[in-house]
């Protein structure tokens, strides 16, 4: 067993793991931590397969970006984890369902192979002159165009979701109006009021004046 050899089953058991803890930590945040971990071992694994633009995505868009939304969201939406697992047991079977699904997809996926690539140029030297991330984005724009077209429309659904679930009203905040403010006009922000020019209070009459040495 070599190295690289020996560097795959390392991260691959250390996926596993942080995998498996998504789905059984009893808290979020640990949960959303367990997943920044498995990130780091999927990109770890990505790295070995000479997939660097991947594995640095992997990173940077999904740790440092996605990850950190995740736990704000977690944070602010305070939820109520008994609520929570009240209902595990009633959505196991669909879940479980889900799960053999999965697993029956990748087995039949690895135990078929991957057929192997052939190398895009012969000479050492001109192979070394292809880029890896702009044969990625010929794919992507080309072969795989549709399934990256749901995907964006996905994220797309899953923003607006994420921005309509933290701004709900609450009665111990003030609360605005987008749509008021989008359809008010230049004269409804501010009234000009015509007013007389400040003058001295007359005195009045029937009084007189006091003084405190009035005998």
């Amino acid at each position: 067993m070599d190295v690289k050899t020996g560097l795959f089953y390392i991260f691959s058991t250390v996926l596993l793991f942080a995998a498996f803890r998504v789905i059984t930590a009893r808290n979020p945040v640990h949960a959303a931590l367990y997943l920044v971990l498995a990130f780091f071992q999927a990109a770890m694994v990505w790295m070995l397969l000479k997939a660097e633009f991947l594995s640095i995505t992997l990173v940077l868009v999904y740790v440092g970006a996605v990850m950190v939304l995740f736990l704000f969201v977690v944070m602010m939406l305070d939820i109520n984890i008994d609520s929570i697992r009240q209902g595990f047991w009633k959505h196991f079977p669909l879940a479980a369902l889900m799960g053999v699904v999965i697993a029956l997809e990748m087995a039949a996926v690895l135990m078929k192979g991957f057929e192997p690539v052939a190398a895009p140029l012969a000479t050492g030297q001109a192979v070394a002159q292809v880029s890896n991330t702009k044969e990625l984005g010929k794919l992507l724009y080309t072969q795989y165009v549709y399934p990256l077209e749901v995907a964006a429309a996905i994220l797309l659904v899953a923003m607006i979701a994420a921005i309509a679930l933290t701004l709900r009203q609450r009665k111990d905040t003030k609360y605005v109006s987008p749509g008021d403010q989008v359809r008010v006009k230049s004269r409804d922000r501010m009234t000009v009021l015509k007013m007389a020019a400040t003058q001295a209070a007359a005195p009045q009459q029937g009084t007189e004046p006091t003084t405190e040495n009035k005998a």
